[in-house]
């Protein structure tokens, strides 16, 4: 019989828990898929003695993940300890270190450490696995890697935190305010210890620069993310979006451009007929276009002990069957750093502002949108009973640069309640 692969798994929350349940429920049929069995050596944890509903006594205990790592009997370390730094990189060097592969769900650590790791553990003649680390069970690494490997990506799209979709589908289907439905996401569970994580847009982000280096063959580059998190979306954005026809989502971009590499992370008004304005609640949904496949939807559960683990799984059994290959699909050496570009690709943008209720309010901004070459597509003012009138504005398409530029100059009006937001409208 073929030797088996022995695992050490390190993390037993969610994912950790999900992935022993998987290999002990399904032990035969793992080993019947892979010609192998699969099975677990050790594990590590910060409490032994949680009740975590899983039979763990027939594996070795590690209170140290780089122990763990370093053990004999351990041939991959599947890394679920989460955290950029830490204890989940030390046992992920170690393992690396010591001739051994990884399988691991960790997007922060990948997302600013991802480079490193990779020429590390192709030095070593290992690989390094993350399937899970991006949109959960949806299989977006394998596909970009290798069932679109013969494509040139043009541009890789979709929403990739399913709390933020929680909270501003929830915003609509109950037409509760942003604070309402951010405890009610607290109490469900659903957010980070540190919320600036999801409504921040920063994990989201960090899946954005994974997908980003794999598609365009460059180095990872968190920090050349043009982010912008939910927070300043409102219960009225909500409602002049749906009164519009779109669906307001946290969409990340990534795209090669003359100029770079375009990658940003922001609010933005989808078509509410279209596949990611029709998602909804804590789903995921990526966008892949490439030259010769065009345009690829994947959608499904991005977060949760079944959906995650089943990624991390799929990694697992792609390494028992031998399945090796480059971290970001093709070998680290040869991948570049990336010049960083901020979008100037022209499309039209929602305004929403508040202006003082007295006569040529309005034409004054006109004018200032005028001056920076911004033609109005449409325009409403609401009724109102306080001295300050919403008022919303949708333009025909321009370039961010020269937004910025209409509304830098909009104080001087004198005619402003309240500082301008402004909303891209994505093509989709």
């Amino acid at each position: 019989m073929a030797e088996p692969l022995r695992l050490g798994i390190a993390g037993l929350g969610t994912v950790g828990s999900g992935v022993v349940r998987i290999v002990q429920r399904h032990a035969r049929m793992l080993e019947s898929r892979a010609g192998r069995p699969v099975t677990i050596s050790a594990v590590s944890a910060r409490n032994r003695d949680k009740d975590r509903g899983l039979r763990l006594n027939g594996y070795a205990w590690e209170d140290d993940p780089v122990a763990l790592a370093l053990r004999d009997d351990v041939d991959v370390l599947v890394e679920l300890v989460g955290g950029a730094d830490g204890p989940a990189k030390a046992a992920t060097e170690a393992a690396i270190a010591a001739g051994k592969d990884v399988v691991t769900a960790n997007k922060a650590m990948l997302a600013l450490h991802g480079q490193a790791l990779a020429l590390a553990a192709e030095a070593r003649g290992c690989a390094i696995r993350f399937e899970a680390a991006v949109a959960g069970g949806i299989p977006v690494i394998r596909a970009l890697g290798e069932s679109l490997a013969a494509n040139e990506i043009q541009r890789v799209m979709g929403v990739m935190n399913g709390t933020c979709n929680y909270i501003l589908t929830r915003m609509q289907s109950a037409g509760l305010a942003y604070e309402e439905v951010f405890r009610e996401a607290s109490d469900l569970g659903y957010l980070e210890a540190d919320p600036t994580l999801d409504v921040g847009g920063i994990d989201a982000s960090h899946k954005l620069a994974i997908l980003a280096a794999i598609a365009f063959g460059t180095q990872v580059d968190f920090d050349a993310v043009d982010l912008e998190g939910i927070e300043r979306i409102t219960i009225d954005d909500i409602r002049a979006a749906a009164d519009m026809g779109f669906r307001i989502k946290l969409l990340g971009v990534a795209q090669m451009t003359g100029r770079g590499l375009e990658q940003r992370m922001s609010p933005c008004l989808v078509p509410a007929s279209s596949p990611l304005g029709q998602l909804e609640n804590a789903m995921n949904m990526v966008v892949l276009e490439g030259d010769a496949v065009g345009q690829i939807v994947l959608r499904g559960a991005g977060a949760g002990e079944g959906p995650t683990a089943s990624a991390v799984m799929g990694d697992v059994m792609d390494l028992a069957r031998g399945r090796r290959g480059p971290v970001f699909g093709q070998p680290a050496a040869t991948l570049a750093r990336a010049q960083p570009a901020s979008s100037t690709v022209p499309a039209p943008y929602y305004l929403r502002m508040a202006l003082l209720d007295k006569p040529g309010a309005l034409a004054r901004i006109a004018t200032v949108l005028g001056e920076a070459g911004i033609s109005i597509d449409r325009m409403r003012q609401y009724s109102h009973d306080d001295p300050a009138a919403p008022v919303l504005i949708v333009t025909h398409k321009t370039r961010r640069s020269a937004l910025k530029d209409a509304i830098a100059a909009m104080p001087a009006t004198g005619v402003l309640a309240s500082d301008p937001v402004a909303i891209r409208i994505e093509e989709v």
